[in-house]
């Protein structure tokens, strides 16, 4: 499960992302259709730049070695204002 810990200020909270649904948001990701989509919004806001597609196999292999590495923290932030960001596995 990844976790996503917040602090800001004097509130802390935590976010589990259980791993489907990070599988559910990398078949999101990868389709055509949401590609599709994203580049139209660019496109509408007059930029030139274009999201690559994804491959679906890429972003499995991605989801595979988080499963492997438990315990791993991926971001680790302290801001000037006391805003805390950690993201672990």
């Amino acid at each position: 499960m990844l976790m996503v810990r917040v602090k800001v200020k004097d509130k802390r909270f935590t976010v589990p992302v259980p791993y489907p649904v990070l599988n559910l948001v990398s078949t999101v990701i990868t389709s055509k259709r949401f590609n599709r989509f994203v580049n139209q919004a660019i496109e509408k806001e007059g930029r030139k730049f274009k999201v690559p597609q994804i491959e679906r196999n890429d972003l499995n292999l991605l989801l595979k070695a988080f499963v492997e590495h438990k315990g791993l923290t991926l971001v680790e932030t302290k801001l000037n204002d006391g805003t805390e960001v950690t993201v672990k596995l």
